[in-house]
């Protein structure tokens, strides 16, 4: 079978597309299920509510060093959702969630043709400051609005998941709902409960955010300075 192409900016993208070489620094928070289901309802798909009320909201910034799509820094906000159809609740649930990705600004052109044609990702154009130190931070802004800043403390070598894991993506572009799977693999992981502090800015990204009510503390945070990622086309799924 012939693989898949697509042309972005002139150039073919041939699938699937393989990341070599990423970081990773994500936090997970606890929110309330119906300010998380106002928040995509637009997707059609549900959250899963791990807990009775509750779902689950991940902030991640992704700085891609070796990939097929260049080098970039990306910020997601994805909130954990059941596979369409499904009505599963309770801590088991989030076995077989996914993630629908809410916003996805990018700091890079090329990647924001790709991300929005091949797998209609929210991908938007914003600027990242980065802070390395004893605690990593980075502030994400567009058109000169502050969205967020965030800080990690730095976690213990522990891993909570499989080292290698294959996951799916939602997203929803021009009233069509799309799924992604990908596979990655982790390593050099560090986590920690708790340790990331967030500030929202005045973006009208930020004020979604703060719709969700984020509490002061995250359930955990992770890091990863070995990411390595592979994904497939997106299906139209509604």
């Amino acid at each position: 079978m012939t693989a898949a192409q697509h042309v972005i900016a002139g150039t073919v993208v041939t699938m699937p597309v393989r990341i070599r070489k990423a970081a990773q620094h994500m936090a997970m928070f606890s929110v309330d299920a119906d300010a998380g289901q106002r928040l995509i309802d637009y997707s059609g798909l549900q959250v899963c509510r791990y807990l009775p009320g509750r779902t689950v909201v991940v902030l991640m910034l992704m700085h891609y060093i070796d990939g097929d799509l260049g080098q970039y820094y990306e910020f997601g906000t994805s909130v954990i959702v059941n596979a369409p159809g499904s009505t599963a609740s309770g801590p088991r649930a989030l076995r077989s969630a996914g993630a629908f990705i809410h916003h996805l600004p990018v700091d890079q052109p090329f990647t924001l043709e790709a991300g929005t044609k091949i797998w209609g990702y929210p991908k938007v154009m914003a600027d990242f400051t980065i802070r390395e130190g004893r605690q990593f931070g980075f502030e994400c802004t567009i058109d000169g609005q502050l969205v967020i800043e965030m800080h990690f403390r730095p976690g213990l070598p522990i891993r909570l998941m499989p080292r290698q894991q294959a996951q799916r993506s939602y997203s929803h572009r021009d009233g069509i709902t799309r799924e992604t799977a990908f596979e990655h693999t982790l390593d050099g992981v560090r986590t920690r409960l708790g340790g990331a502090r967030v500030r929202l800015g005045d973006h009208p990204y930020a004020k979604e955010l703060a719709s969700l009510g984020l509490p002061k503390r995250a359930l955990l945070s992770s890091s990863a300075d070995q990411v390595q990622m592979t994904f497939g086309d997106a299906q139209e799924i509604s």
